[in-house]
């Protein structure tokens, strides 16, 4: 049984406006998604910005309720739990922001910031607290001196080391690290990644990572879901990636940036922007950018359907050419 399993999951924004405050229609952040991870594996969730991505990491926590659909956590649904109930499951189950300036209080020490989670769950007495408290900091690379000072003393990266203490707090099995690595500087971003992997082994957890780098996503993931504009339009093992046969997969890869200046490859670059999740077009949500498109695509919408081990939402996926080349890593 998957640790977490998502069935059908949606979640829209009603819009508002006018003098008596009238419906104008609902942003569709999240259509229909289904997913699942099995326990200590790396899921990556990739996509360009306003895909659909974060909204759809909190609505599996809960923390924005979804409109329909399943969140199956060790088997219970969460929809159907009661508040208390739902609130001591959430000890298995914690978020690392994005941003670590945002996402930690200026008020509060370091220290407070970590005992946080403990004291609302009645973790431990306040000695048990202050000591796990310095375990955690030592944990991520930073000294438990640290506890006594704020946010603000500390740079980016450290700040998102304290994030990550206080996800760690608790105990969880499930982190949904929620593109934690693209606020900091790219000699920073390396640091928290291995921190990430280290933690993920020495404590055995479950991630669902969330990024707009693919690269990034591939180093770590052990299966990748690629979402655009609230659907999931591939679903396969990291390991294949490279054998995708879905043109919003191949062009994000052909996105990355090649490690040597001399190097060139040809791209196939996607023309206009996502469109607007307000009114979505009809058919394959992607066929407004895709250089393959056919009536087909704007008619039908594609389902995941199986093609050589991946999970494909795409008409002509055997129509579209494999991959010439592969970036170096």
């Amino acid at each position: 049984m998957p640790l977490l399993e998502v069935k059908n999951l949606v979640k829209t924004f009603p819009l508002k406006g006018g003098l008596f405050g009238r419906g104008k229609g609902a942003v569709h952040a999240v259509n229909g998604v289904s997913l699942s991870i099995q326990e200590g594996e790396t899921l990556g969730l990739v996509g360009e910005s306003g895909s659909g991505k974060t909204t759809l990491g909190r609505s599996i926590l809960h923390l924005i309720r979804p409109d329909s659909g399943e969140v199956l956590f060790e088997g219970e649904d969460l929809s159907s739990l009661s508040p208390r109930h739902l609130r001591s499951l959430r000890r298995k189950m914690q978020i690392i922001f994005q941003d670590p300036y945002s996402s930690l209080n200026p008020r509060m020490t370091v220290g407070s910031i970590l005992m946080e989670g403990m004291v609302i769950h009645r973790v431990g007495n306040d000695r048990a607290r202050r000591q796990r408290v310095a375990e955690l900091l030592e944990v991520v690379g930073l000294s438990p001196e640290a506890a006594s000072k704020y946010p603000h003393e500390f740079s980016g990266g450290q700040r998102q080391r304290i994030g990550i203490a206080r996800s760690l707090s608790l105990l969880p099995q499930l982190i949904i690290c929620d593109e934690p690595v693209s606020a900091l500087d790219v000699s920073i971003q390396a640091q928290i990644i291995n921190l990430l992997m280290e933690l993920k082994k020495e404590f055995k957890l479950t991630y669902l990572f969330i990024s707009h780098d693919l690269k990034v996503v591939n180093h770590l993931s052990d299966a990748i879901a690629v979402m655009y504009l609230g659907e999931i339009m591939e679903y396969l093992p990291a390991v294949s990636l490279w054998q995708t046969r879905h043109p919003y997969t191949q062009a994000l890869l052909e996105a990355i940036p090649l490690p040597l200046p001399d190097q060139k490859r040809e791209r196939k670059v996607l023309k206009g922007e996502i469109p607007s999740p307000i009114h979505p077009p009809p058919g394959c949500v992607f066929h407004t950018r895709c250089p393959f498109a056919q009536e087909v695509c704007r008619r039908e919408v594609p389902l995941l359907r199986e093609l050589n081990g991946h999970q494909v939402a795409c008409h002509l996926a055997e129509e579209v050419p494999p991959l010439t080349d592969k970036t170096p890593s």
